[in-house]
């Protein structure tokens, strides 16, 4: 399914992502990130697994790409929606000089889209 073709939510909903992800605004992080959501990851064999909290606080006290002057290339490689209520889109974007791509498994609950689980990996170095 072609990103364009999108509910306009959900286009809504990975904008606000990548704005989240780039200025690190907290109150819009609330609206994107769902609070049972998990975030993911197995780079160099190990297990990672952030709930949300620990990945709020992660993100709430670190530089945000936006004050290291690191440049936007936001991009959707992938979008499947399979239900009124599920939907997965592949992102990519580029922050503290790595390439990273992300599967994101989004729910429609409670009158909203959220993103409900993240797998990330570094897929590359900004060049």
């Amino acid at each position: 399914m072609n990103f364009e073709q999108a509910d306009p939510e959900i286009k809504k909903l990975i904008a606000d992502y990548f704005e989240v992800l780039h200025f690190q605004d907290m109150q819009l992080f609330d609206k994107v990130f769902h609070k049972d959501c998990v975030l993911y990851s197995a780079q160099g064999g190990e297990l990672s697994i952030r709930p949300y909290a620990i990945y709020r606080e992660a993100v709430a006290n670190r530089k945000s790409p936006a004050e290291l002057g690191n440049r936007r290339n936001d991009q959707v490689l992938m979008f499947d929606q399979i239900s009124p209520t599920l939907a997965l889109v592949k992102p990519q974007l580029e922050m503290f000089g790595g390439v990273m791509q992300d599967y994101l498994n989004l729910v429609f609950l409670d009158g909203q889209w959220w993103v409900m689980a993240k797998m990330w990996e570094k897929v590359g170095e900004v060049e």
